[in-house]
């Protein structure tokens, strides 16, 4: 008991309430990572708005949210931490005292920055487009090669139009989904590439994490690097990011690409402003200009929007009035959210992991506070 007194105490002390942080914060902190800060009335926010909504995350309306960073022009107006129940790829940690240090499953935002990476490996020459014929990378598959499968092309794993047979469906821990069954072989690649089709290439949107994998798989053929490293060198350093982890299939000992990769809250905010600036970082361009842009482009339809190049397009209302939202999207409702005609970029990491029912859950945030707190 005493322990657990202990332990609370210290929870209170890193956490102070809301209020007491809005009185002596008007802006987040200036650190040494880049990121340039303003208040919220700097940045036309209304602050009565932003504060009632922390107030209901504290409250749990917005139930076990972990982190939240609003950008407007560039400029983080936002950043507040709550401790909270989490996990590391599906282990639980009990309740973790997040702060701007702490590491998060981003899970399949994990897509979103292999994505990045295919981009930046065309530009260096290493791929030569997004129409290149899948099996043209893996030879030893030759026999696969057949039939549909054969015109398999890095722009159908990109869109999740593969047509190969694949089940997310079900939940995570059901031992029939296919991401857990590709987790658990021991050999990941080639339990997607073995798959039947029951459609063809390009044709019907289907969400498939194998396929992140086979990109994944794809850049370390052509680069020699695996995506941890490749994303360590061309990507995560050009941007100052130096501390994650990128989790390993305990079969395989290769990075899950689809869910493994941890990253800091601030961390998401600076892949979410290189994206927000068609590519560039501090005056240099680390992603190409068009990639972000046929990115962020309905590619293939899908209920409820569209997906881009590992990224959803989402169309929603707010106030009665239409809108449309690129998301990066991860289990557990981890987000990086880009709102073109506010110019926000915002993030969100939760613990709500397989629980796809919540009705107040990062969307909700978005439609229900952040949006409505922009004064033109």
């Amino acid at each position: 008991m005493k322990n657990l007194i202990t332990n609370l105490f210290l929870v209170l002390i890193a956490y102070p309430s809301f209020s007491q942080q809005a009185a002596n914060n008007s802006s987040p902190a200036k650190l040494t990572d880049g990121i340039s800060v303003a208040s919220l009335k700097e940045e036309r926010i209304n602050e009565d708005k932003i504060n009632a909504l922390a107030e209901e995350i504290g409250k749990n309306t917005y139930p076990n949210i972990h982190s939240l960073l609003i950008s407007r022009h560039n400029r983080l107006v936002y950043e507040h931490y709550w401790p909270g129940e989490d996990q590391r790829w599906g282990n639980p940690t009990g309740v973790i005292p997040h702060d701007r240090d702490s590491l998060h499953d981003i899970r399949s935002i994990s897509k979103s920055i292999v994505s990045a990476c295919i981009g930046i490996a065309i530009q260096q020459g290493k791929i030569k487009s997004v129409d290149q014929k899948v099996f043209s990378f893996f030879p030893a598959f030759s026999a696969q090669d057949t039939g549909m499968k054969s015109a398999l092309t890095i722009r159908h794993l990109l869109t999740m139009s593969s047509g190969l047979v694949w089940n997310e469906d079900v939940p995570y821990d059901n031992p029939e989904n296919s991401e857990i069954k590709m987790i658990q072989s021991s050999d990941p690649v080639g339990y997607v590439l073995s798959q039947p089709m029951d459609a063809p290439p390009g044709q019907v949107w289907k969400y498939n994490g194998g396929t992140t994998q086979l990109l994944a798989a794809i850049i370390e053929r052509t680069t020699g690097k695996p995506i941890d490293e490749f994303a360590r060198e061309y990507l995560f350093k050009p941007l100052g990011i130096t501390t994650f982890t990128w989790f390993r299939y305990p079969g395989a000992d290769i990075p899950a690409a689809a869910s493994g990769l941890r990253l800091r809250s601030r961390d998401l905010l600076k892949f979410g402003l290189l994206y927000s600036n068609k590519g560039v970082w501090k005056d240099k361009q680390i992603v190409p200009a068009q990639w972000v842009k046929e990115s962020f482009q309905p590619q293939v339809k899908r209920s409820g929007g569209a997906y881009g190049y590992q990224f959803w397009i989402w169309d929603d209302t707010v106030n009665n009035k239409p809108i449309q939202v690129v998301n990066c999207v991860g289990n557990g409702d981890q987000r990086i959210i880009f709102d073109k005609e506010n110019d926000l970029v915002v993030v969100i990491t939760a613990g709500n992991y397989n629980k796809w029912n919540i009705r107040k859950n990062s969307a909700a945030v978005m439609r229900d506070y952040i949006i409505p707190a922009m004064e033109k």
